[in-house]
């Protein structure tokens, strides 16, 4: 398998960038945590890798370029994100103390991930402007994979630490004492997304 290794090294240096910036992939991952310690964080970042590594795959390969050159699928994948962005973020603006039960918690935890990752419309964005700068005509099928592989690892890496360190030690206590608050943030930050969203598309 022909791999072109500057281009992998290029990639995995902007998705470590893209994945340790702050937004609302982390704050999900870290309410997970927090209403269902190491386990549901866990399951929460495994379930966000799978959902970016997605778009990974369909940037690779030309999928999210095809989806460009068929605006009204583009914008109905938005729409999508923008409507379960508001939901979650209403939702969360409405929490209260959480105390879940153990064998929902995974399941869950995975699936918020997994969606918020999906759903999130800056990730195709994401994918469009900065692995344009990245993959070129005619490279290696092998590169592509590889690429889109490590796009998923790397993503799901960085929360699965962020999940331990933050059952590590004395701090996840201190978040729970102040889980609606958090909540509450993170509802605002994911409505504030949403908005964000549809001002570009519509002003």
């Amino acid at each position: 398998m022909v791999v072109e290794w500057a281009a992998v090294a290029a990639a995995s240096a902007l998705f470590v960038a893209g994945a340790t910036s702050p937004g609302p992939s982390l704050a999900i991952v870290i309410r997970n945590t927090i209403i269902g310690g190491r386990s549901r964080g866990m399951a929460c970042a495994i379930g966000h890798g799978i959902g970016f590594g997605f778009y990974a795959v369909a940037a690779v390969f030309g999928l999210v370029v095809l989806m460009e050159t068929l605006p009204n699928l583009f914008f109905t994948l938005q729409m999508l994100g923008v409507a379960f962005l508001l939901w979650m973020g209403v939702n969360l603006l409405r929490a209260k103390h959480e105390e879940v039960q153990e064998h929902e918690s995974k399941r869950k935890g995975f699936m918020e991930g997994f969606m918020i990752a999906f759903l999130n419309p800056k990730i195709a964005v994401f994918m469009l402007f900065v692995l344009a700068a990245v993959l070129e005509p005619g490279m290696a099928e092998g590169t592509k994979w590889v690429i889109a592989a490590l796009g998923a690892g790397i993503d799901a890496t960085w929360y699965l630490i962020v999940a331990a360190i933050l059952t590590s030690g004395t701090l996840l206590e201190k978040m729970k004492e102040n889980q609606v608050r958090f909540h509450q943030f993170t509802g605002i930050l994911l409505i504030s997304l949403a908005i964000w969203v549809l001002i570009r598309q519509f002003v």
